[in-house]
C-alpha cells in the first residue's frame, strides 16, 4: 500500500472516531436518517441515549427470543437495549464499539436499565468491528503495564495481539445467533471490508444470520468524494453500491441473502448520486458435505425456475434431486414454504449415506424415492361400490 492510501485510511478512521466522539457529547442531527422504532421498547431507554442515537434503519424486528445477539458499532446502546427486551432473560446481547465516548454513554445506563427490566443481559465490549478477535480493553491493560518505548516493544506488541486473539477473543467462534448493525459498515475503510464480513461469518453459529441496516448508493462514488473526510464520516462517501453490498455477503460465504427493506426515496443526493437506507439479511450454514439420501424438492412456483446460492436450478413442479444438506436448508428460513419436500420411502441413515454430486441438477426419478421394487396397489373398498349397484 502506498503512502497516499495509508494517509487516506488514517484520515477516514480519525474523522469517524472524532465525529462520533463529539456526537456522544452533543447530538448531531445530520448523522441520522428518520427511523421509526417500536415505541413499546423505548420507554425504558434513557433519554440521553435516545437523543444521541445515530442510525439509518432498525434491524431489531428480526431478532428472536432467546437469541445471543451481537450489535456491531453499538454506539450509545439503543439497539442493544431494544434487543435485550426482545431476547428476554434467556437471551444475551453484546455491543461492540471502539469509540470510548460512545461506550461510556452505553455503559452508564446498564444497571438502571437492568433494574427496570428485572434482568441483566447486556454488555458492551471495546473492539474494532472488522477485528472481533482483539479485545481492546485487554490490550489497553497490557499497554498500561508495559508501554511501547522501543522497536523491540513494538514487535512484542504484535505477538501480544495475536496471543490475545487466540487466548481471549473478544467474540468467540460460532457463539452468536444474530449479528445486527445500524449504519456502521459504510464507516469501515474499504481495505477492511472483506475481513469485516469474514468476522461476522466466523462468530455466527451455523444457521445464524446477519441483519444489517446501512446506507447504499445507486452509482459508484468518485474518488474525490471518498477522499472527503466529512462525507466519509457522515455515512455518504463510504456507502456500498447497492448491488455490490449484496455481492459482498455472497463472497463471504453467506446464503439466503435478502433485501428486507429499501427506502424508495433517497436519504441524500450528492452530485447526482442517490444514497438511501436498506436492511438486508444473510444466513450462515450452506457449508459442509453433500450426502445422498434419495431426497427431492419440488419448487412450488410462481416463477418458472429459480436458482439457489450454490447454482442448483429448481424447475416449477419438478422433483429435483438434492443432497441432505440442501434438503434441510431449503425448508428453513428464509426459504420456508417455497418448496415441497419429497422423502424417500426407505430412510438412508446419515452414517450410510454416500457423497452426492450436487452439480448435476438431476430430476429425481420416483423409483429412487419409492424403491425400484415398489409395487404397492391401493384402492378404495366400499360395500356400496360394486359392479351391480352402478355407483362407480
Amino acid at each position: 500500500m502506498n503512502s497516499v492510501n495509508t494517509r487516506q485510511q488514517s484520515t477516514e478512521e480519525a474523522s469517524v472516531y472524532n465525529r462520533y466522539a463529539s456526537a456522544a457529547q452533543e447530538r448531531e442531527q445530520s448523522l441520522c436518517c428518520p427511523v421509526q422504532y417500536n415505541p413499546a421498547y423505548l420507554s425504558i431507554i434513557p433519554e440521553e441515549i435516545l437523543e444521541k442515537d445515530y442510525g439509518c434503519g432498525d434491524p431489531s424486528p428480526y431478532i428472536s427470543p432467546g437469541d445471543t445477539v451481537l450489535d456491531l458499532g453499538s454506539g450509545g446502546g439503543k439497539i442493544c437495549y431494544i434487543a435485550s427486551q426482545i431476547v428476554g432473560p434467556e437471551g444475551r446481547v453484546i455491543g461492540v464499539d471502539c469509540n470510548a465516548e460512545m461506550l461510556a454513554l452505553a455503559r452508564k445506563y446498564q444497571q438502571p436499565v437492568a433494574e427496570e427490566l428485572g434482568y441483566a443481559n447486556v454488555e458492551f465490549r471495546c473492539g474494532l468491528i472488522q477485528d472481533l478477535q482483539l479485545d481492546l480493553d485487554l490490550l489497553n491493560q497490557e499497554l498500561a503495564n508495559s508501554p511501547i518505548d522501543s522497536q523491540a516493544r513494538w514487535l512484542e506488541l504484535r505477538d501480544l495481539e495475536q496471543r490475545l486473539r487466540s487466548e481471549s477473543p473478544l467474540i468467540a467462534d460460532e457463539s452468536v445467533d444474530c449479528v445486527v448493525s445500524n449504519c456502521v459498515l459504510n464507516l469501515v475503510r474499504e481495505a477492511d471490508r472483506a475481513q469485516l464480513l469474514q468476522e461476522v461469518f466466523r462468530v455466527l453459529k451455523r444457521g445464524g444470520k446477519a441483519v444489517i441496516s446501512d446506507i447504499v448508493c445507486d452509482e459508484d462514488v468518485p474518488q474525490e468524494m471518498r477522499d472527503d473526510p466529512t462525507l466519509w464520516s457522515g455515512c455518504i462517501s463510504g456507502a456500498f453500491r447497492e448491488d455490490a453490498f449484496l455481492a459482498a455477503f455472497e463472497a463471504a460465504g453467506f446464503h439466503g441473502i435478502e433485501i428486507l427493506k429499501r427506502e424508495e426515496q433517497p436519504w441524500q443526493t450528492v452530485n447526482g448520486i442517490e444514497f438511501r437506507s436498506v436492511t438486508v439479511s444473510a444466513y450462515k450454514g450452506k457449508q459442509g458435505p453433500c450426502l445422498e439420501r434419495n431426497q427431492a424438492l419440488i419448487y412450488r412456483g410462481p416463477f418458472k425456475k429459480v436458482e439457489d446460492d450454490d447454482g442448483h436450478l429448481y424447475f416449477r413442479g419438478q422433483r429435483i434431486a438434492v443432497c441432505d444438506k440442501t434438503f434441510n436448508l431449503l425448508q428453513q428460513a428464509p426459504y420456508a414454504g417455497q418448496f415441497l419436500p419429497v422423502e424417500p420411502y426407505q430412510d438412508i441413515p446419515l452414517e450410510q449415506a454416500t457423497e452426492m454430486d450436487c452439480r448435476r441438477n438431476a430430476i429425481r426419478d420416483p423409483r429412487e424415492t419409492k424403491g425400484k421394487g415398489f409395487d404397492l396397489t391401493t384402492q378404495i373398498l366400499d360395500s356400496c361400490c360394486t359392479p351391480d349397484d352402478g355407483c362407480c
